[in-house]
């Protein structure tokens, strides 16, 4: 389970990390609407994260599947994203994903770490 919490923390601090920097990027080359719409986005993904992290940590345990409730959080805010006008549905549907990029960065490093040992 160390290893698991390991790779938990690792997941997170990365996510916050790519999400700094591209919310800044995207603020720059774009405008503040759009950054902040990806911030959302990115805060849910980080939710999502946790969830899924206490999901799978229960799981043996307490359960004997993983549950699919954490795509209503998605779900919930596309619908939100779609009746506020001054929200858009794709940076926030990107920075969502931008725990995805967090682990295949994950991926290619132990990926490399291992092929170099």
């Amino acid at each position: 389970m160390q290893e698991f919490y390991q790779l938990q923390q690792s997941l997170l601090r990365t996510t916050l990390l790519l999400t700094g920097i591209i919310v800044v990027s995207v603020w720059v080359f774009y405008s503040l609407n759009v950054a902040l719409n990806y911030f959302i986005g990115a805060c849910t993904g980080v939710v999502y994260l946790k969830m899924l992290a206490k999901n799978v940590a229960q799981l043996g345990r307490e359960k004997q599947r993983l549950s699919n409730t954490r795509l209503a959080l998605l779900i919930g805010i596309i619908v939100i994203a779609s009746r506020v006008s001054e929200l858009q549905i794709m940076p926030i549907f990107l920075g969502f994903l931008t725990y995805k990029v967090a682990v295949i960065f994950y991926m290619v490093r132990t990926t490399f770490m291992s092929m170099s040992d």
